[in-house]
C-alpha cells in the first residue's frame, strides 16, 4: 500500500497549469534572452497573441512521445534514438554538440561531455517537468529519470543538477506547498559541493536574511555568473529569487526575468512550478489570456504531438498513470489526495537520484535486453597511436552490478590484453600503430545464460581535435540548422 494518495482530478488540473504556466514564462521572457542588465518589465513587452515556440517545451515533447511510443522504461539507446530523429537540425550550444557526438558514433552519456564547452547550461533543467508530472509525489523517481534526460548533453555538468533539482521539487510540489521544504527535497537530490546547490543555498540565504532584492541578485552575478547569460549556476539562483521574493504569480515571474540573462528559462521553469503549485485557479487571467493554449513548436523540432496544452495534459496523464503503478513505491492516484505524518521523510529520500549520479560520465552505457553494457573509457573516448589506453567493462540488471564474460574485438587494434580489474570493471588494455578517425569495439557478452552482442565507438586522434570554448556547431547560413540537419528543403 502506497502511502502518498494523490487526487487524480487535482493532479490534471495541476499539469494543465504547470504547462500553461511554462508557456506564459516562457514568453514572457524569450524577448529578453541574453540581457544582462537589471531589467524593468512589467507585463509582456511585446504583448503576445499566442505563445512563444520554445525548446524549453519542446523537447520534451519529444519525451512524451518516447515513452507513448516505448514505454514508462525509456533507456539511454532511447534517448539518444529520438535525439537523432526529432532534435537532429537543433544546433545551439550543448544541443548542438550532443548531436555532433551521437552522429560521431558516442552514445551518452559520453556523448554529453566530450567537446561541449555547454555542460553547465540550463539545456537540461528546462525539460525537468515532464519528469515531476509522470512522477507526481516521488521526487526521487522524478529525479532519477531526469538523470538520463540530461545525460544526453550535460552529463557530469552543472545543468544535470539542476535537471535533478527541478524534477524533484515539482514533483513534491504536487502534495506540497511550502517553498523552503520543496527546495531542501530538491537540494536532496544533488550533491551538497555542486555549484547550483551552493547557488540556490544562496538565494535562500539572502530571502532569509532580508537582503534587497537588487542586492540579492547582485550577489548571485558577484559569485556565480559567468560570461555565458545561458549558464545554469546563476540563473539558477534567479529563479529562486522570483519564487521567494515576488508577492504573486506574476510578480514572481517578472522578478525572475527581471534578473536578466537566460530569461526564457527562468520565467518558463517558475511559470511551470507556479503553475503545479496554484493549478488553473492561481493563474490570473491577464496572463493566460494573451498567449492561449495553442502549442507553438519551435521549427527545429521534428515530432508530431498535442496541439493544445489540453491535449497535452491527457497524454501526461496516462503516462503518471503508468509511471506511479509500475514504478513508484509511494505515491498512487486516488479520489482525494491524503498524506502520511511522515510526508518529508518520504519526498526526502534519495536513493534512486544517488544511484544515477554514481553513473560513470566517461562511459558509453547501451541497453541490451535487459542488461545495460557500459564500456568505461577511463578518460577521453580517444585512441593515440602508439600509446596504450586501458578500457573497461561492466554489466547491470536493474542498477545491480551483475558478474558476467566477454570476449572484445576490433580490427584497428593490434592488441586487447586483460589486465586486473578496478574500479568494478573488468578492464583491458588497447594498442593501435594506425587509427582511423572511429572505429568500434565490439563486445561479446555471456550473462545469466544470454550471449549479448553490441559495439562501442572510439575515436581517432583525427576525429578529436577539439573545440573552442563558446563556439558552437556549424549552421546552414539559410534556416541556421545543424548543417548536416539543414531544414531548407522541408
Amino acid at each position: 500500500m502506497r502511502p502518498v494518495k494523490i487526487s487524480f482530478n487535482d493532479y490534471q488540473d495541476r499539469v494543465n497549469a504547470c504547462w500553461l504556466g511554462k508557456n506564459i514564462g516562457g514568453t514572457l521572457g524569450a524577448p529578453t534572452e541574453g540581457r544582462k542588465e537589471l531589467l524593468s518589465l512589467t507585463y509582456y513587452d511585446p504583448l503576445p497573441d499566442k505563445s512563444a515556440p520554445n525548446d524549453d517545451l519542446d523537447l520534451q515533447l519529444v519525451w512524451l512521445e518516447m515513452m507513448r511510443e516505448k514505454g514508462i522504461y525509456p533507456t539511454l539507446t532511447d534517448f539518444a534514438d529520438y535525439w537523432r530523429n526529432h532534435l537532429a537540425p537543433y544546433p545551439w550550444n550543448e544541443y548542438g554538440f550532443c548531436q555532433r557526438n551521437l552522429s560521431r558514433g558516442l552514445q551518452p552519456p559520453i556523448s554529453g561531455c566530450f567537446e561541449n564547452y555547454y555542460i553547465d547550461e540550463m539545456g537540461s533543467p528546462i525539460r525537468s517537468e515532464i519528469w515531476a508530472c509522470v512522477a507526481p509525489g516521488d521526487p526521487q523517481l522524478a529525479a532519477y529519470l531526469a538523470w538520463s534526460d540530461s545525460a544526453l548533453d550535460h552529463a557530469g555538468g552543472e545543468g544535470t543538477h539542476g535537471e535533478m533539482f527541478w524534477a524533484a521539487v515539482e514533483s513534491a510540489a504536487f502534495v506540497i506547498s511550502d517553498p523552503k521544504q520543496l527546495i531542501q527535497i530538491g537540494l536532496e537530490m544533488i550533491p551538497l559541493y555542486s555549484l547550483i546547490s551552493r547557488s540556490i543555498r544562496e538565494a535562500v540565504w539572502c530571502f532569509e536574511n532580508d537582503i534587497d532584492y537588487v542586492e540579492a541578485r547582485e550577489k548571485i552575478i558577484h559569485n556565480f555568473a559567468n560570461g555565458q547569460p545561458c549558464n545554469a549556476i546563476a540563473n539558477h539562483g534567479f529563479t529562486i529569487l522570483g519564487w521567494l521574493y515576488g508577492k504573486d504569480f506574476g510578480d514572481k515571474l517578472l522578478k525572475a526575468v527581471n534578473c536578466g540573462y537566460d530569461t526564457d528559462c527562468t520565467g518558463a521553469t517558475l511559470g511551470s512550478l507556479l503553475g503545479i503549485l496554484g493549478g488553473m485557479a492561481g493563474i490570473p487571467a491577464n496572463w493566460k489570456d494573451p498567449i492561449g493554449e495553442t502549442i507553438v513548436l519551435h521549427k527545429y523540432t521534428q515530432v508530431e504531438t498535442g496541439k493544445t496544452v489540453a491535449e497535452l495534459t491527457e497524454r501526461t496523464a496516462v503516462l503518471a498513470r503508468q509511471m506511479l503503478e509500475e514504478r513508484s513505491d509511494i505515491a498512487a492516484f486516488s479520489d482525494a489526495t491524503v498524506l502520511p505524518a511522515n510526508i518529508l521523510s518520504l519526498l526526502s529520500r534519495n536513493e534512486r537520484a544517488l544511484t544515477a549520479l554514481q553513473r560513470d560520465p566517461l562511459s558509453a552505457r547501451i541497453t541490451v535486453g535487459d542488461y545495460v553494457v557500459s564500456l568505461h573509457y577511463n578518460g577521453e573516448p580517444v585512441l593515440h597511436p602508439g600509446i596504450e589506453k586501458v578500457i573497461g567493462l561492466t554489466v547491470e540488471k536493474d542498477d545491480l552490478p551483475t558478474p558476467f564474460d566477454y570476449s572484445l574485438t576490433a580490427t584497428t587494434v593490434l592488441q586487447i590484453e586483460p589486465i586486473v580489474p578496478m574500479f568494478g570493471q573488468q578492464r583491458v588494455r588497447i594498442l593501435a600503430d594506425k587509427i582511423p578517425a572511429r572505429f568500434d569495439i565490439n563486445a561479446t557478452i555471456m550473462v545469466g545464460g544470454e550471449t549479448l552482442n553490441t559495439s562501442f565507438t572510439v575515436l581517432g586522434p583525427d576525429e578529436a581535435k577539439g573545440f573552442g570554448a563558446g563556439k558552437n556547431v556549424p549552421t546552414c547560413p539559410n534556416c541556421w540548422a545543424r548543417i548536416e540537419a539543414c531544414i531548407c528543403e522541408k
